[in-house]
């Protein structure tokens, strides 16, 4: 089996770049604004980016990936590979030993034991793990010694970097969570909103949907870092407020995810007080389409699964009309420009793992009536299709934001050329991305017919972002709605192929498969509609030193390198 190229190709030096910094706390406080307000500071309970980046801040795997999608060493001495002996040459085992001295924020020491944990705590039976393709064939994860960690898989496993690796997957302290097993996970809110963690900052006060303030760990690993003291941690508001706070008026430091017209950037950055920072990586802004029937008549739990059918998108022959009538060309050059690329693929990068398939790039509004007509959707009265007394019409929902909301009107308009009436909805980015099991509005639960979002994979390896589509892996109310298939698409052989990709080490055997299983959501079945592959686009002040933008990780990944300018 070839395996070298994968466990070792990504490997960087285990050496980061020193930060600029004097002694710790003495750069005072840094203000960082995520329009996108988070709502809970661990990534086990919620799959947005905004809740896995702020916890990201305390949480910390035993390796993470830096900027050119390297694997680095964290918590652990080393990254693991067949050479240096920390996985097996059946590729079954992944032995990770932590760094000797670390310590929890609260003084106490880490051991094996809080790994081993996680581990139990992301695959309990009884709760929703957000991560739990992380996990995906762990057959066991035991402790060998205080410092050594083994991870056991069902089957040779020629990618093992899912559990612990990245901001993902980051390691719990057992003594916080032993008793937030399972179900009762959601309901542990003093150390779901105040974890105590390994990282840079530890958490003063936690308002979910608001501010989060934190301070310097006192029992961080370096003692002269962080520089700063304090973090000011706003969420909420747009992402033309929170451009315009770094690099018009210089409020805060660090500005998130600017989802702005190109244009609009351009004239923040003319202020002068900061500058924007982009770099493309697997960033997919696209539409689910939902393969159950949403409605509120029904109870959660047919809702959440395959037992109602969706009464209109069950049909292939929907799905792929809706998606041949969208020009994404245009919705690039209005929405992202440069910083943006029409895309027919859900995973775009690395180009091993990218379908060469360009179809959807084409709009044909005709072609779509075509389909249509064929399905048996005949146009009525004002135009809207209809069949068997049901009318063609959708609703279209994702989170507030300007960008998208343009996206949403022009495919409304598109969507009505071809016969179909559009409600649009839009939610608060901080309740649609937040994980609440009580909310009716997350994208998680999914209470609409399509719904419009953008997520990525930390690293360059795909396969645990595309195993969030196995059969099972749906949000539903026994897993306090937590899971990846937000659609609900359940195919057997996309599940066997799963299995053929984790026990593939040969990089362009991995590369075949992956493109095969992104095509059988994409091009098959018009499952995951694709429609830009994003930049991500963020911006600094002209005093923050020390930041490199990440979007293979979280992008706070190295906030503990962060300091002031002077």
């Amino acid at each position: 089996m070839k395996i070298k190229s994968l466990l070792l190709g990504a490997i960087a030096s285990t050496a980061l770049a020193p930060a600029a910094m004097a002694e710790r706390g003495s750069d005072g406080t840094v203000n960082i604004i995520y329009w996108q307000a988070p709502s809970i500071m661990t990534p086990y309970l919620s799959g947005g980016t905004k809740d896995i980046e702020a916890s990201s801040l305390v949480l910390e795997p035993l390796g993470r990936y830096d900027p050119d999608g390297n694997l680095v060493p964290f918590l652990a001495e080393e990254i693991p590979t067949v050479e240096n002996g920390g996985v097996s040459a059946d590729l079954t085992s992944i032995t990770w030993k932590l760094k000797p001295g670390l310590k929890w924020s609260d003084g106490s020491p880490v051991t094996s034991a809080d790994p081993v944990f996680t581990a139990e705590y992301c695959m309990h039976p009884e709760g929703g793990c957000a991560q739990l393709s992380k996990y995906d064939g762990v057959k066991s994860v035991e402790a060998l010694d205080d410092l050594t960690v083994k991870v056991t898989f069902e089957r040779p496993m020629p990618n093992p970097y899912g559990p612990f690796m990245g901001a993902q997957s980051p390691i719990l302290q057992k003594a916080q969570f032993q008793n937030c097993l399972g179900a009762k996970a959601p309901e542990c809110t003093e150390a779901n909103f105040a974890p105590i963690g390994t990282g840079p900052f530890v958490v003063d006060e936690f308002r979910p949907n608001d501010v989060i303030t934190l301070s310097a760990n006192p029992n961080y690993r370096d003692p002269a870092k962080p520089a700063f003291a304090k973090v000011n941690f706003k969420g909420g508001g747009d992402a033309t407020a929170a451009g315009r706070a770094v690099l018009e008026t210089g409020e805060y430091d660090y500005a998130w995810n600017l989802q702005l017209a190109p244009e609009v950037i351009a004239q923040m950055a003319a202020a002068g007080k900061g500058v924007p920072v982009s770099a493309f990586g697997t960033l997919v802004e696209r539409i689910e389409m939902n393969l159950t029937d949403p409605s509120s008549s029904l109870p959660d739990d047919i809702r959440a699964t395959r037992e109602a059918p969706h009464p209109i998108l069950s049909d292939l022959r929907v799905r792929k009309a809706l998606s041949m009538a969208i020009d994404r060309n245009l919705l690039t050059e209005i929405g992202y420009g440069q910083a943006g690329r029409a895309t027919c693929n859900l995973v775009p990068a690395p180009a091993r793992y990218a379908s060469p398939n360009t179809d959807c790039l084409t709009q044909d509004i005709e072609g779509a009536k075509a389909l249509l007509e064929e399905a048996g959707w005949k146009v009525g009265a004002g135009g809207v299709r209809e069949k068997d007394g049901m009318k063609l019409k959708l609703l279209y929902q994702t989170s507030t934001n300007a960008v998208r909301q343009d996206f949403q009107a022009l495919i409304k308009q598109w969507w009505s050329e071809i016969g179909v009436e559009t409600e649009l909805r839009n939610i608060s980015g901080s309740v649609f991305f937040g994980g609440d099991p009580g909310s009716p509005d997350t994208f998680q639960k999914f209470y609409a017919d399509v719904e419009m979002y953008a997520n990525n994979f930390d690293g360059t390896d795909p396969q645990a972002y595309l195993s969030m589509y196995r059969c099972g892996n749906e949000p539903k109310p026994s897993s306090q709605w937590q899971g990846e298939n937000i659609n609900r698409f359940c195919d057997p052989e996309y599940d066997k192929l799963l299995d053929e990709l984790a026990r593939t080490g040969e990089l362009e055997k991995r590369g075949e498969i992956a493109i095969r299983l992104n095509e059988m959501l994409t091009k098959d079945s018009y499952t995951i509609v694709p429609l830009v592959d994003r930049g991500r686009v963020s911006a600094h002040s002209n005093t923050l030193g020390g930041v490199k933008l990440n979007t293979w990780d979280s992008e706070l990944w190295n906030a503990a390198d962060w300091y002031r300018i002077k």
